[in-house]
C-alpha cells in the first residue's frame, strides 16, 4: 500500500520557519513528482511548491516564493519543505503528494493532478 508519511508541523510566531518532512513507502520515489499542498477553513486546496521527478525543476505559488522551498532526497525516499518568514496568512493544514510523470514532463502544482496523499498536518503561524 502505497504510503505518504508527514513530519514537523505545529505552532509558529510569525517570522519564524518550519521545516516538513514527508517520507514515501511502497513506491519508487524516483518515477513521481512531488507536492506540498494546502488548505485553510473556507478555502480549496492549493498548490504550494512542487518538484519534478529527476532534475528537480520546481515550481511555487506567488504567495511563496522568495520564502518556502521545496527539494528531496530520492535516496531516503523523501521530499522536504523549508518554509521561512512565515505569516499569518500560511496557516493551514498542509499536505504532501505525489503522482507518477514520464521523465520529460514539466512541473505542474494542480491537486486535482495528484494520486497520492499524505495525512496532513496542522501548521500554525500566531503570536
Amino acid at each position: 500500500q502505497v504510503r505518504l508519511v508527514e513530519s514537523g508541523g505545529g505552532l509558529v510566531q510569525p517570522g519564524g520557519s518550519l521545516r516538513r518532512s514527508c517520507q514515501v513507502s511502497q513506491f519508487t520515489m524516483n518515477y513521481h513528482a512531488l507536492g506540498w499542498f494546502r488548505q485553510s477553513p473556507g478555502k480549496v486546496r492549493e498548490g504550494v511548491c512542487c518538484i519534478t521527478r529527476v532534475c528537480g525543476t520546481t515550481i511555487y505559488a506567488d504567495s511563496v516564493k522568495g520564502r518556502f522551498t521545496i527539494s528531496r532526497d530520492n535516496n531516503k525516499n523523501t521530499v522536504y519543505l523549508q518554509m521561512n518568514s512565515l505569516q499569518p496568512d500560511d496557516t493551514a493544514v498542509y499536505y504532501c503528494a505525489a503522482k507518477r510523470t514520464i521523465l520529460t514532463a514539466s512541473p505542474t502544482c494542480a491537486p486535482d493532478e495528484y494520486t497520492f496523499w499524505g495525512q496532513g498536518t496542522q501548521v500554525t503561524v500566531s503570536s
